[in-house]
């Protein structure tokens, strides 16, 4: 096989690869063997088909598809041999000619390659990008706060409802239905829901429609003891009678909170649980900086660089490939945010190959970890046994989509700090309120 390379002015080149007998010859006969021996044709018994009816039946498509393999397998090598840096994907060319499989013996296959631009980074300290830390107010160590009260603390008996108090009571329609033990949460519910209850103590009616109480038909159903099919037409008017009125209570600071709120024995005392509050409130915070950060510098790199990308091709690529199921128009209108994300992947390839970073099996096993973790922390679980913490991060290690996911993490995490040693960075403390302005 040949494959002459021929640049085109709009940042494209066409590949023409020419296809000779010697190159298909062998593998096509052994395809038609095998479709002789397991033809069937009327009139012959399997295996016996003469040669010249399977040559008649099926040659020219198995020629046709074989020497189009063999070229695109070519083609490809080509590119990789010849460390040609592409966008896209190899496509076919509007400019192939016709082929003849019925008569030719040399075939020439036409393809068409979206070039990559070439990239000038010299980073110095001289570009510099400001990286926006985030100081944490009273009112973020509040919320921290509270989460632990919350998940530590417990309901305690009240004698009268005040504002957000759990109810349990008994809902009753007419003389006939009756349901024990029914839940109203009046913290799910809007002010204006709540106003009846407040005030009430134990043993107070209170008029409640169910539809109101009760967000979704499932909730419905379960109070009611029926299935959501049977929901409609269903009066939703009920007399709800208060047995039980409790209100969340936080723990005390003592042995027993700490102990339980810190197995690990490493808070003891309502000052080092301020210090841990502070801690985590700085760390949720770093994430935030860290994220505007990699988008500043993602910016920054793109506008520095502005990489010419052969934009014609790649709309056609867009469409060939996904197959119609987006017009021209849907890719027209994402298109740019599309370029850049080509743009950003070959400025990160770029990084990593000048700078020599690689991303271990370690790198994706420890970002893995971290995953699993904050999965379990966002359930409430911030100590996990570590056979269950490994049993979910194999889990997520043997999901090839989150694998993806994790090497694009840690690959631009390691990108953007080769970048932030070669640069100057800026640090500016900001209150919360300006970095919501600056995200």
């Amino acid at each position: 096989m040949n494959v002459v390379r021929e640049n085109l002015e709009n940042q494209t080149a066409l590949l023409r690869v020419t296809v000779g007998e010697a190159d298909y010859k062998e593998q096509v006969e052994k395809q038609l063997k095998d479709y002789k021996r397991k033809a069937n044709v009327p009139g012959f018994r399997p295996g016996m088909v003469p040669m010249g009816i399977i040559n008649k039946m099926y040659r020219k498509g198995v020629l046709a598809d074989t020497a189009y393999r063999k070229a695109t397998d070519s083609a490809f090598e080509y590119v990789r041999e010849n460390e040609v840096a592409t966008v896209g994907d190899l496509m076919p060319s509007d400019r192939q000619g016709e082929l003849d499989f019925e008569h030719d013996t040399d075939f020439e296959f036409v393809f068409e390659i979206g070039l990559a631009p070439e990239i000038e980074l010299a980073l110095n300290k001289k570009n510099s990008v400001t990286k926006y830390v985030i100081e944490p107010n009273d009112e973020m160590r509040k919320g921290f706060r509270s989460n632990y009260m919350r998940r530590f603390g417990k309901l305690v008996d009240v004698d009268v409802v005040a504002d957000d108090e759990a109810l349990t009571g008994t809902l009753t329609q007419g003389d006939d239905t009756r349901i024990e033990d029914a839940y109203v949460g009046l913290i799910s519910l809007d002010e204006e829901v709540r106003k009846p209850f407040v005030g009430k103590k134990v043993g107070d009616a209170v008029e409640v429609d169910v539809n109101v109480i009760y967000k979704t038909p499932s909730q419905r159903a379960s109070i009611l003891g029926v299935k959501e099919a049977d929901l409609e037409g269903m009066d939703p008017k009920y007399t709800f009678t208060i047995t039980q009125i409790r209100k969340f209570a936080e723990p005390e600071m003592n042995e027993e909170f700490f102990k339980l709120a810190f197995p690990a024995g490493d808070v003891t005392t309502p000052e080092q649980f301020d210090a841990r509050i502070d801690e985590q409130v700085r760390g949720e915070l770093a994430k935030e900086t860290e994220y505007k950060f990699t988008t500043d510098v993602r910016k920054y790199l793109l506008e520095k660089t502005n990489l010419s990308l052969p934009e014609a091709f790649l709309k056609n690529w867009l469409y060939q490939v996904n197959e119609g199921k987006f017009s021209m128009e849907e890719i027209e209108r994402d298109f740019p945010q599309f370029l850049d994300m080509i743009r950003w992947d070959l400025i990160r390839r770029k990084v990593m190959k000048d700078n020599n970073l690689e991303i271990t099996q370690e790198d994706v096993k420890a970002e893995a970890r971290e995953v699993a973790m904050m999965q379990f922390q966002y359930y409430g679980m911030h100590t996990v046994a570590d056979d269950m913490l490994d049993n979910f991060v194999n889990s997520i290690l043997g999901n090839k989509e989150e694998v993806r996911k994790i090497y694009d993490k840690v690959g631009e995490r390691k990108v953007i700090g080769a970048v932030a040693d070669q640069i100057k960075v800026t640090e500016k403390t900001v209150k919360p309120e300006e970095f919501q302005k600056l995200a």
